[in-house]
């Protein structure tokens, strides 16, 4: 679907922290998007998004443990700049040790995504869960922490 701009967007939040997001949006030639699967494809990618806007995983590469974060890039070519500040934040409040870092720019389904792969010293062996070091990151990368 070709977007060109969101015409109109309302934000209400309750006294409860539940939100509230209206979105407005016009196709590339100006006109509503009135296609039941176009309007199903955008709910669904938008839901995605507010769900999940960061990636997250903690897989094996051999005997040493990687923890893989894959952050959008914003359409002006901006990525977050405190997301490794906030990554080695979370993984020092777990007692988990860093032995190198690689910070790539990759495109992935025509989007530009900021992909940090981190190995981790295991030494004696992780401190804490492989489920506790990527809950405990994606907490603070989402500021609930």
């Amino acid at each position: 679907m070709n977007l060109s701009q969101i015409s109109y967007g309302r934000f209400f939040a309750n006294r409860k922290g539940n939100c509230e997001v209206d979105l407005f949006l016009m196709q590339a030639d100006g006109k509503k998007i009135v296609d039941p699967n176009k309007q199903n494809a955008l709910c669904s990618r938008l839901r995605m998004e507010l769900l999940r806007p960061v990636r997250l995983a903690v897989v094996s590469r051999g005997p040493d443990t990687e923890l893989l974060v894959a952050n959008p890039v914003e359409l002006s070519g901006r990525g977050r700049p405190l997301v490794f500040h906030d990554i080695t934040l979370a993984l020092k409040t777990l007692n988990t040790c860093i032995f190198s870092v690689e910070i790539g720019r990759h495109m992935i389904h025509d989007r530009e995504w900021e992909v940090y792969r981190i190995l981790l010293d295991e030494g004696d062996g992780l401190p804490v869960s492989r489920n506790k070091i990527e809950e405990g990151v994606r907490k603070v990368l989402m500021g609930w922490d």
